[in-house]
């Protein structure tokens, strides 16, 4: 399942990862370190919702 920034709009892709923030291909949103941030602008991951 993907997730949407609410802030942005940036999606988190699993399948994608976040290289640029060390986060490997196959994260799941759930796996993410609790103070990653969405890497355009910068809201913390409770700001994230699934995507519908």
């Amino acid at each position: 399942m993907r997730y949407v920034c609410e802030v942005c709009g940036y999606v988190y892709d699993p399948e994608a990862g976040d290289p640029d923030s060390g986060i490997a291909p196959g994260t799941k949103f759930e796996d993410l370190p609790d103070d990653w941030a969405c890497p355009i602008c910068g809201a913390p991951k409770s700001s994230f919702s699934p995507e519908e």
